[in-house]
């Protein structure tokens, strides 16, 4: 029993390293900067407190379902593909075995290993399951998501895009109007380096390249942002 339970938290904390959490952490940092750049559009707009809150509250809502969409309707597309090539194959070796095995054999050869080699290996692979074998070597899938990892996908990207978004929405919550606008900025800017700093720190990348990458987009955001409000609603008196 403890066996199994130390394998079940190993299997999480491998799902959990490296793509998938720098997945939601850039989903994260586009709450923050779409939240915080709508509401310095807003205000530069002169908007009060009321329509603030309305509207980095729409904001968080409506970006946390888009994107969960949008991600879950990507994973789910790309399972159907990749089922529909796993029926593929089973219709290919089931109709010419003996030419799915060349084709494995030539792709060891492209790979450097001499002709004998390649198709012993090729035999190999093809004793132990030829269907994996495959599917590795011509389209480098390793395995088939379950059906509910779509689902779960698009409820992380959902939730990491609120939980960013959060950040300025809890600020306009709190923040005197007179504040607000540098509140707002200074959360950002302080989220952003912290979420920068975890991708960078996952995905080996440089800190301070990382952190400058973000920081530029983040404020360039929230600066046309405010720009444009002020431009286009000038605030009236």
């Amino acid at each position: 029993m403890a066996g199994s339970e130390t394998s079940g938290w190993r299997e999480l904390r491998r799902r959990l390293k490296g793509p998938v959490v720098q997945g939601w952490v850039v989903e994260a940092n586009d709450g923050i900067i779409a939240t915080a750049g709508l509401l310095e559009g807003f205000a530069g707009a002169g908007a009060g407190d009321q329509l603030l809150i309305t509207a980095a509250l729409a904001a968080t809502i409506a970006g946390a379902l888009s994107v969960g969409g949008a991600k879950w309707s990507e994973e789910a597309t790309e399972r159907d593909a990749q089922l529909a090539t796993v029926a593929y194959e089973q219709q290919l070796l089931a109709s010419q075995p003996e030419a799915e095995l060349a084709e494995l054999a030539d792709h060891y050869v492209g790979r450097g290993l001499t002709p004998e080699l390649a198709r012993e290996v090729a035999e190999q692979l093809h004793a132990a399951d030829p269907l994996a074998a495959q599917l590795q070597s011509e389209y480098g899938i390793d395995e088939i998501p379950p059906a509910r990892a779509p689902l779960l996908t698009g409820l992380g990207a959902g939730i990491a895009f609120a939980v960013g978004s959060s950040i300025p929405l809890l600020i306009t919550f709190v923040a005197p109007i007179a504040l607000d606008a540098i509140a707002v900025l200074i959360a950002v800017v302080v989220s952003l380096t912290l979420t920068s700093i975890i991708v960078a720190r996952s995905a080996y990348l440089s800190v301070r390249r990382t952190i400058v990458r973000t920081l530029i987009v983040g404020l360039s955001t929230m600066g046309v942002s405010y720009l444009a409000g002020l431009a286009l609603l000038p605030p009236a008196g």
